[in-house]
């Protein structure tokens, strides 16, 4: 099986085409005519009438999937050869699902196979000779090494003199079909009206090398003309209802003293074209029309001797484009009617830009904007102005209706002890109320209810009145009984300070320790204080909003010095039956250490407060010298001595 897809590229001046190989002997520099040679091998069912017999030495087949040397004639082509050719649905012309194709399996041997003679050109013309090709073969086929279809292009007279070669070089594969068009420009000598195109395989065969051929054409080459639309552009669009004129006008290099004009105007995107009566001038002015569309110009020059023979001198410009453009439908609207205080939201078709206008200096350039707590003031009529993708604006109009709520109050905020109620005092000009939420009220379908929450409640007073919903609220903020707690009892030594741990169950409380004395500060709740004997500090707590009052105290006990027992009785007889330094509390973080006469340790309190109650491991020990060693952790010298240990 071979895969070669051929397609022949339009002219390289003009048109924008990946020509990498082949010599040009003489280009184009002015403007294109009709085809005065236009092959497209017809249109029908599949499949098509084969060419010619003398155009081409390849074998004609009925049917899809030609084989090696053979060619068929269709509008279409399956995945031929277990799916490595591409599927085809319609020719090179777009939409065009009859019109046929050459398909091409070339032939093992490199050799011509299209050969036609085209009649009726003029001599000493410059004409471009252009083919579209396709290689059909999917780049995945023959193990992604496909032989690859390369094509030479020849324009001969009959008597073989070559006028202009091309060659296409390589035409790659693809994933899926891509058209190519290949092209070459020569001149005709004098007294030659008849050309040969030559077409020559000269790709091995193999896997591949196949190709579809479609649309060969011949054209003239002649002045360059070019035109323009008010001298500024070549594409312009008008919108409905526009009454503007626009002139066209011509330029013609090399300008000619015999040469003839001539308007056209296709509206089919350029399928076909129709003369405009008595538009002979290199200037036109276009009218303005009412129908929308595209409308497309062009100007037919004809210059020369042969000014009568349209296929060796009538160029064609490339079109100018008017396209009427419908305005675009603003389709203004809003979701209301609404209640004063909801949100309304104005509405618009799709455009490219959106300008809203109205009532109480109301702008946006949203499409669709919100406004939040509408109010009665916006009643009245929003503008809209939109902007289509084309430039072509259009204005609109909807009438915002916002309809008057029911007069509601819920009343004035309030603070309440806990444990306590207040009757709240609502107003509503609406037959239909209620509060919420409704726990903690003793109703809630009447205006003034008793309200006893046990925390802070914002209670909301909901009004109808058949038509509009409005809602207000009133803050009910619970104000705690004071709790006072003045902290842990300290121990110091006389002439040292402790920090008291008052605490308070509120933030909004009035603080006072009592007595007022050796104290920081009186209305802190974590005083330093450093009394000379041993007091009761008493903490009082006053809710600032009449809540209550609450006193807790606090014990300071002071030790002129750190006194350390020297014995104890652990026998159980509750009295002195462990080793209790008090004063030691003075001192958080200090560390005790009892070692028995073997030096072994049988009592830490790790830094905690804690006595010892004459047990190691749980077993009393036995009566007897223990010494021990206290370090304060205060900087001051590690203190020893020995304790006894009595039954």
């Amino acid at each position: 099986m071979k895969r070669s897809h051929f397609f022949l590229r339009l002219f390289i001046f003009f048109v924008s085409t990946v020509i990498t190989t082949g010599t040009f002997a003489q280009l184009c520099q002015g403007s294109l005519g009709e085809p005065v040679v236009n092959i497209t091998f017809g249109s029908g069912a599949n499949p098509g009438p084969p060419v010619d017999s003398s155009l081409t030495n390849y074998i004609y087949v009925p049917y899809s999937c030609p084989a090696d040397g053979a060619y068929t004639i269709g509008n279409s082509s399956p995945a031929c050869f277990v799916d490595t050719w591409h599927t085809l649905t319609e020719d090179h012309t777009p939409n065009d699902t009859s019109g046929y194709m050459m398909i091409v399996n070339a032939s093992f041997s490199p050799g011509d196979f299209y050969v036609k003679q085209v009649d009726g050109l003029c001599d000493n013309t410059t004409y471009e000779f252009a083919a579209w090709i396709l290689n059909i073969l999917k780049s995945s086929a023959c193990g992604n090494n496909g032989f690859l279809p390369n094509v030479t292009f020849r324009i001969e007279t009959l008597n073989g003199t070559v006028l202009q070669t091309y060659k296409t070089g390589d035409i790659a594969s693809s994933s899926t079909p891509v058209w190519k068009q290949y092209g070459l420009f020569f001149k005709t000598p004098t007294g030659i009206n008849t050309v040969v195109i030559r077409m020559t395989n000269n790709a091995p065969g193999g896997c591949g090398n196949d190709l579809v051929l479609d649309d060969i054409t011949f054209r003239p080459c002649g002045a360059l003309v070019t035109v323009s639309i008010n001298n500024t552009s070549t594409n312009v669009n008008v919108c409905e209802g526009d009454n503007t004129s626009y002139t066209f006008s011509t330029m013609v290099t090399p300008a000619a003293i015999n040469t003839f004009y001539q308007w056209q105007l296709s509206t089919d995107m350029g399928l076909t074209w129709s003369v405009i009566p008595g538009a002979i001038n290199a200037t036109y002015t276009r009218m303005p029309v009412s129908g929308l569309g595209t409308y497309q110009y062009r100007i037919a020059v004809t210059q020369g001797n042969y000014v009568l023979v349209p296929s060796c001198s009538r160029v064609m410009s490339k079109p100018l484009i008017v396209n009427q453009v419908p305005l675009p439908v603003p389709g203004a609207a809003n979701d209301g009617p609404v209640c004063e205080g909801s949100t309304l939201t104005l509405k618009s078709n799709i455009a490219s830009a959106y300008s809203w206008s109205g009532p109480l200096n109301f702008t946006s350039t949203q499409q669709s904007p919100s406004i939040t707590n509408a109010s009665l003031g916006l009643n009245g009529k929003f503008y809209l102005k939109i902007t289509s993708v084309d430039g072509c604006v259009n204005i609109d109009s909807t009438i915002v209706n916002i309809i008057k709520g029911p007069f509601v109050d819920a009343g004035v905020d309030v603070n309440i002890c806990e444990g306590t109620s207040t009757q709240l005092k609502g107003a509503t000009d609406a037959n239909s109320y209620m509060w919420q939420p409704p726990f903690s009220l003793s109703n809630t379908q009447i205006l003034n209810p008793i309200a006893s929450p046990a925390e802070t409640t914002s209670y909301v007073l909901t009004a109808d009145n058949g038509t509009c919903k409005k809602s207000d609220s009133v803050l009910v903020t619970i104000n705690k009984k004071p709790v006072a707690d003045a902290g842990p009892d300290k121990v110091i030594i006389a002439g040292n300070a402790t920090t008291l741990e008052g605490s308070s169950n509120i933030t909004d409380a009035a603080i006072l320790w009592s007595p007022a004395f050796n104290i920081s500060s009186a209305t802190d709740l974590t005083p330093s204080v450093n009394p000379l004997i041993t007091i009761t500090y008493a903490l009082t707590l006053s809710s600032n909003y009449g809540c209550g009052i609450s006193t807790d105290s606090v014990l300071v006990k002071v030790f002129a010095k750190l006194f350390i027992p020297n014995a104890f009785t652990p026998n159980n007889d509750g009295l002195n039956d462990a080793w209790n330094i008090e004063a030691l509390q003075a001192y958080p973080g200090a560390v005790i250490k009892v070692f028995n006469r073997f030096g072994q340790m049988v009592f830490t309190n790790d830094g905690a407060v804690k006595s010892w109650d004459g047990k190691y491991k749980g077993v009393i020990q036995q009566k007897g010298a223990y010494p021990y060693i206290i370090n304060l952790k205060n900087g001051a010298p590690v203190i020893k001595g020995v304790l006894y240990l009595l039954q």
